[in-house]
């Protein structure tokens, strides 16, 4: 499988990698903020940005990642991305310096032992729109995760250039739909012994912030920062605050 990452920057080597239907051109206002302490590595999952879909599943996708970026590194990944990123350092013990999860979650579908999530119905509803209207869909999606959050216009404004590159291909659209009602990270956190920043908006309507908090609560070297008043972009939002918060995790010696 063959991941795709531009570089920039210098420095300790730090990665971000997207969520579901956005490329890496979510990252791109952080990105030059962080190139000036970091090298920093922006992935694009296969059939974004106009890379090739190769078939492989959430658990080939996230070794893949982990294989494609330098031993030491910090993964940063937001939303789908997190998950990614837990699982690959799951995967690949040892390979990562720390990670950050941006708006993630363990398991983005509930289940009886499990509501801080969203219901079946939302996701199975969700689904059917991106597979009749795609284009029509992501810009409410894009609308829908930024509800309550007090930057939520320029958050939008910041997005809705990114559809002009084009969509990624449906089949790559219905994988990923697909991992975030399947995939359940919660038995994998024992065995992750990785330092964590949990990043998370406390109005995001979509991971809600007690997910944030179960990750806090369960993964065993971690810390919480909390966005007020943020929904599930903060680094969008807030992008003063959240380049500060990796900054000081990333080079904090404890």
């Amino acid at each position: 499988m063959t991941i795709v990452v531009s570089t920039a920057g210098a420095g300790p080597d730090l990665a971000l990698l997207h969520g579901w239907g956005l490329g890496a051109g979510v990252w791109n206002g952080v990105a030059e903020r962080l190139a000036g302490a970091f090298r920093v590595h922006r992935i694009s999952l296969p059939g974004y940005d106009g890379t090739a879909d190769d078939g492989g599943d959430f658990a080939q996708t996230a070794a893949a990642v982990a294989d494609a970026l330098p031993a030491g590194a910090t993964l940063v990944g937001w939303s789908l991305g997190g998950m990614l990123a837990l699982a690959a350092a799951a995967a690949r013990p040892g390979r990562f310096a720390r990670l950050a999860l941006v708006g993630s979650t363990p398991k983005f579908v509930q289940a009886g032992d499990w509501p801080c999530a969203q219901p079946p119905e939302n996701h199975a509803a969700f689904t059917r729109a991106v597979a009749e209207t795609a284009e029509a869909t992501l810009t409410r999606f894009v609308m829908l995760f930024n509800q309550g959050d007090d930057k939520a216009r320029a958050v939008v404004r910041a997005l809705t250039p990114l559809f002009a590159a084009g969509l990624p291909p449906a089949p790559v659209l219905a994988k990923g739909l697909a991992w975030l009602r399947d995939v359940d990270l919660r038995p994998a956190l024992p065995g992750i012994a990785t330092p964590t920043l949990v990043m998370h908006g406390d109005r995001d309507p979509l991971m809600p912030f007690a997910a944030g908090e179960w990750l806090a609560a369960n993964l065993s070297d971690v810390r919480l920062e909390r966005f007020p008043g943020n929904a599930h972009a903060p680094f969008l939002a807030d992008p003063e605050r959240f380049v500060r918060a990796l900054n000081d995790f990333c080079h904090d010696p404890a």
